[in-house]
């Protein structure tokens, strides 16, 4: 029976303080045209540094009605010029970003005067730090970027990487995470009352990334029909090549021509109750129901399939070697940062990172070289014949600054508003790139408990909101410690994009409508799903969702990972003349950086991109 929300402790004090550290909106009258009020969050009032906010996060109320308006036809009138002029000025303080300061300073120089705009209240973009203190012991939880998949590093990535004193190998080599995998009772899946008349939670979950040979009868204890449950077991038990007659290449190409759940549907016989369970499986990927995905895409994925083609010998065990750090790639940020604006964190380095506190109040400091102005939302940048004029909002007032260099390090899709200088086939391309929105929904729990109970460290929910909900914990590095074996408080994450309705089926019609969706979801919105889906999947194992629950933090990201080529939607582009290298073109004394500037949501794309920017700037 579906309970109340006073049932499911929506009443509890934790709604009220999240409230007001993220989601209280304040109009501030502006200086702009039509009287447009600019919404800020009060969370800059109630708790000062920004990494232990909680409640909407991400991107929150005040970081982007500014550019929605400018979108929406908003013009820029005056301006104040500010008395400030600085040899560049970079429009983002994401990763690319702070790296393009980094590599500006190494061409011209480290008295180079920069001023990084960011329109958040956070530095660092996607690679955002979430910190709790809620349950006693300091804990860490990523908001957004998360990964270093290190052996795709560039030469000059790897160097970076040196020189802000990370090492890979041995954060690797401490690290116990493993995204839920390898708990006692193996991977879960967690059917839902809601969506299969029954709450039940499956262990030895491993029809994805199955390989021949493993164990299916997980199958049999799914709450769907006998007959969907039959299909499923033929699919795993089946030694058949279905498509015996294709050659390599006439195989390849059907499967990049048709979506994933037709070849389920065509070569697999299942039917679309069974392929439901597999539907969201990408959320955290690709971003996509799996009508969006190729069947070539959805195979080399890890999702069932290549053993009916004959090509079990193919099927490995998955495994994604990456490092990773208690707050993501936060800990390259604050490196970044720290070398940057030293007075920020002073004696911060990769041993003592993780516990470090920031003082914010240093980050723009008219004597530093290098300033970073937060809450600063870039609404034009133009050539000047001195350089760049670059006007921001800040706090309500329109601002311009000038500097002889700009690097614009944020997303594609805005720039034909920013810089409506450029040209028209470039901002077609601009346009092109559509990007994928991701939700990362942090919950501190008391404790670890009811999953050591269940035998889990994550959980597959295929019925719900989020796709992947897992433990964040088993991490080392930066002079934070948390191992697998402490049971006190911790971090659980839901993961995962939010699919969009039945009728949105390319992949940007999907990314779009999932888009519209998170933005119209309120905190109650998602803090009800946190305590419906945790109430069903951990009650049982004596989780109390009225009182085990400490913080909940929502990080919101509509515009997250950069947009890759996909199969199906895309064409296949001469070298160097795909949208991305279109509209990343330089424009007079502004260059653009950032990870779809490669079409690859990587760190080390962003960085690598950066780079670029820079060696593309006149001397």
């Amino acid at each position: 029976m579906k309970k109340t929300d006073r049932e499911l402790g929506m009443d509890r004090s934790i709604t009220r303080r999240d409230f007001l550290q993220g989601t209280a909106v304040t109009g501030l009258a502006a200086a702009i045209p039509g009287g447009l009020t600019m919404a800020a969050g009060t969370a800059a009032a109630s708790n000062s540094y920004a990494p232990t906010r909680t409640g909407l996060r991400g991107s929150h109320p005040g970081s982007f009605e500014m550019a929605h308006a400018l979108r929406d036809g908003l013009k820029i009138s005056d301006s104040t010029a500010l008395d400030e002029r600085y040899d560049l000025v970079i429009v983002g303080g994401g990763i690319s970003g702070l790296a393009a300061a980094h590599y500006y300073r190494e061409r011209f120089g480290e008295d180079a005067r920069i001023l990084i705009l960011e329109n958040h209240d956070d530095f660092g973009g996607h690679a955002r730090r979430n910190e709790f203190h809620q349950g006693g012991a300091m804990r860490l939880s990523m908001g957004g970027t998360h990964n270093l998949e290190t052996w795709q590093f560039s030469r000059r990535v790897k160097k970076l990487i040196h020189e802000l004193g990370i090492d890979a190998r041995q954060v690797r080599k401490d690290m116990e995470f493993a995204y839920g995998f390898g708990a006692k009772n193996g991977s879960a899946v967690w059917f839902d009352e809601e969506t299969y008349g029954e709450n039940r939670l499956v262990t030895n979950y491993t029809l994805e990334g199955w390989t021949p040979g493993t164990p299916y009868d997980c199958i049999d204890e799914f709450p769907i029909s006998e007959q969907a449950r039959e299909e499923l077991n033929t699919l795993f038990g089946s030694t058949d090549n279905v498509l015996p007659d294709k050659s390599e290449a006439e195989l390849y190409e059907l499967l990049s021509s048709i979506s994933y759940p037709d070849f389920l549907r065509r070569y697999a016989g299942l039917s679309d109750e069974a392929i439901q369970i597999f539907d969201t499986s990408q959320h955290g990927a690709w971003g996509v129901q799996l009508r969006a995905l190729s069947a070539a895409e959805g195979l080399y994925s890890g999702l069932p399939g290549l053993h009916i083609l004959g090509m079990a010998g193919e099927i490995e065990e998955r495994d994604y070697p990456v490092a990773m750090f208690g707050d993501g790639n936060a800990t390259v940020v604050r490196l970044l940062v720290t070398k940057l604006i030293p007075a920020v964190a002073p004696g911060t380095n990769a041993e003592n990172v993780a516990v470090a506190t920031f003082d914010y109040s240093k980050l723009d400091v008219p004597e530093t070289p290098v300033r970073l102005r937060l809450q600063s939302t870039v609404l034009n940048a133009r050539n000047t014949e001195n350089g760049v004029a670059v006007t921001y909002a800040n706090h309500g007032e329109l601002l311009t600054v000038t500097a002889k260099h700009c690097v614009m390090a944020c997303y594609h899709s805005i720039l034909p508003y920013l810089c409506p200088d450029f040209p028209a086939e470039q901002k077609e391309a601009q346009h092109y790139q559509v990007k994928i929105p991701l939700v990362l929904v942090n919950v501190l729990l008391k404790s670890s408990a009811a999953l050591d109970e269940l035998g889990v460290n994550g959980v597959d929910c295929p019925g719900r909101l989020f796709r992947s909900v897992f433990m964040y914990k088993g991490f080392k590095s930066g002079g934070y410690d948390f191992p697998m074996a402490d049971t006190g408080p911790v971090p659980l994450i839901l993961w995962g994009t939010l699919a969009p309705p039945d009728d949105a089926v390319t992949a940007k019609d999907q990314f779009r409508a999932s888009r519209q969706r998170m933005l119209e979801m309120t905190l109650e919105d998602y803090e009800r799903e946190v305590r419906t889906v945790l109430d069903g999947m951990l009650g049982p194992a004596g989780f109390d969702v009225q009182e085990d629950i400490l913080a909940i933090t929502i990080n919101r990201w509509p515009h997250g990972y950069s947009y890759e080529y996909m199969e199906l939607w895309d064409e296949t582009f001469e070298e160097g003349k795909a949208p991305h290298n279109i509209a990343s073109q330089p424009l007079g004394n502004i260059t653009i950086a950032n990870s779809d500037a490669a079409a690859s949501a990587y760190t080390h794309t962003a960085i690598d991109e950066a780079y670029r920017a820079v060696s593309e700037l006149s001397v």
